[in-house]
C-alpha cells in the first residue's frame, strides 16, 4: 500500500503560497506533505527561502495531512537542541502528524555562520550525534549531554507530544542509507534506487517506512515544461558531490551552465503526458518505497493539481493501491 504525497518547495515559493498549495494538494487527493528546509534557494531564479518552522505552524491550521521536513540539517546552522524544541512543537500543533526528516546538509545552507564545512564522514557522525540529542530531549526530563560535537546542559522540553517525534534520515549513497537503517525511524531519498532501500532495510531499517520524492513540470507542451524546469531547477543535474559543497546560489548558477535542457528533459517528466508522471511514481514503487512525493516545478500550480486529480491520479491508483500513514 503506497501513499502519494506532495512536495512543497520552500526554494520556489513564499509562506503564503506554500499554505495555499497544501490546501490544493489535499483537495486534489494527495495524502501527505513534504516541505523543504533551506536558508538559501539553489539559485536566484527560484527566489525564496522562508523559515520552515513558521510555515509548518501555518500548515498545521490549513491541512489535516501528515507533514515531514525534507529535510532539516540539525548539525550546524541550528543546534540540535533547538531543532528538538521546534520538532516537538510542530508535532503538538499537528497532533502527531509530524515527521522530522533529517540529513547531513549542504554548504549552501549550513556554512553561513562561518563554520568550517566538514567532509562527508564527519557530517554523518555529527548527524548521528545530533539525532541522539534530539531523541534524549523528546523522551522528556532534564538532559545533560557530552559528545564529540555537541554539549547540552540542563535542557528540558516542556511542550512535548504524546509520543516522541519520528525521525527519518535521508540518504543519497550507501553510507547514509546504512546510517538511516541504524538510527532512523524511516528513510528518505530522491533517488528511485532499490539498492539504497535495500541497504536501509538490511542495516536495521527492516519494515520501517521509506519515503521518496521527485520533480515534474506539467505544462501545455513538453517544450514549455522543459524550458521552465531548466530555468528554475538546472541544479538538479549538477553532478557528484557539488550539491553538498558549493557555498552560494551564485556558485550553483555557475555550475548549472553545464546543464543542458536535454539533461533536464531526461531527468524530469515535462509537459502534459500523465503516463510519464505515473511511470516515475511506479519507478519509486518498484524500488521499494512506501511513500512517494511529487513536486510541480513553476508557478502553474493550479493547473498541475487539476492535471493530477483528473489524469494522473486515476492511472497511479489503478497500478498502485492507496496507502495509509
Amino acid at each position: 500500500m503506497v501513499s502519494i504525497g506532495y512536495f512543497l518547495s520552500s526554494e520556489e515559493f513564499g509562506p503564503r503560497d506554500l499554505v495555499k498549495q497544501a490546501r490544493m494538494a489535499e483537495q486534489a487527493g494527495f495524502e501527505r506533505l513534504w516541505v523543504s528546509d533551506h536558508f538559501h534557494p539553489w539559485n536566484h531564479e527560484q527566489g525564496n527561502s522562508p523559515f520552515v518552522w513558521s510555515v509548518i505552524g501555518a500548515l498545521a491550521e490549513a491541512t489535516s495531512l501528515p507533514i515531514a521536513t525534507a529535510v532539516t540539517c540539525p548539525t550546524m546552522r541550528i543546534h540540535p537542541v533547538i531543532i528538538a524544541q521546534a520538532a516537538a512543537t510542530a508535532a503538538v500543533q499537528l497532533e502527531g502528524r509530524f515527521v522530522l526528516g533529517v540529513g547531513s546538509g549542504e554548504a549552501l545552507n549550513e556554512h553561513i555562520l562561518g563554520d568550517h564545512w566538514p567532509p562527508a564522514a564527519v557530517r554523518l557522525a555529527m548527524l548521528e550525534e545530533a539525532v541522539e540529542v534530539i531523541r534524549a530531549l523528546h523522551r522528556g526530563g532534564e538532559v545533560d549531554y557530552r559528545g564529540k560535537y555537541y554539549r547540552v546542559e540542563n535542557a528540558q522540553l516542556f511542550t512535548l507530544p504524546d509520543e516522541p517525534v519520528p525521525i527519518y534520515v535521508s540518504g543519497f549513497g550507501p553510507r547514509s542509507a546504512a546510517l538511516a537503517g541504524r538510527i532512523g525511524d524511516g528513510f528518505m531519498s530522491v533517488m528511485p534506487e532499490s539498492e539504497l532501500v535495500r541497504r536501509f532495510r538490511e542495516s536495521g531499517g527492516g519494515e520501517r517506512p521509506a519515503q521518496g520524492g521527485f520533480k515534474v513540470c506539467y505544462a501545455p507542451s513538453r517544450e514549455q515544461g522543459i524550458e521552465t524546469a531548466h530555468r528554475l531547477w538546472p541544479n538538479e543535474q549538477v553532478p557528484g558531490e557539488l550539491a553538498q559543497i558549493l557555498p552560494t546560489p551564485r556558485h550553483f548558477e555557475q555550475a548549472s551552465t553545464l546543464v543542458t535542457p536535454e539533461m533536464v528533459a531526461e531527468a524530469v517528466p515535462c509537459g502534459p503526458d500523465p503516463d510519464a508522471v505515473a511511470a516515475r511514481v511506479q519507478s519509486f514503487v518498484d524500488a521499494g518505497y512506501d511513500h512517494v512525493h511529487i513536486q510541480q516545478i513553476g508557478p502553474d500550480q493550479e493547473a498541475f493539481f487539476e492535471f493530477w486529480a483528473n489524469e494522473v491520479r486515476p492511472r497511479v491508483r489503478e497500478a498502485v493501491p492507496s496507502g495509509g500513514a
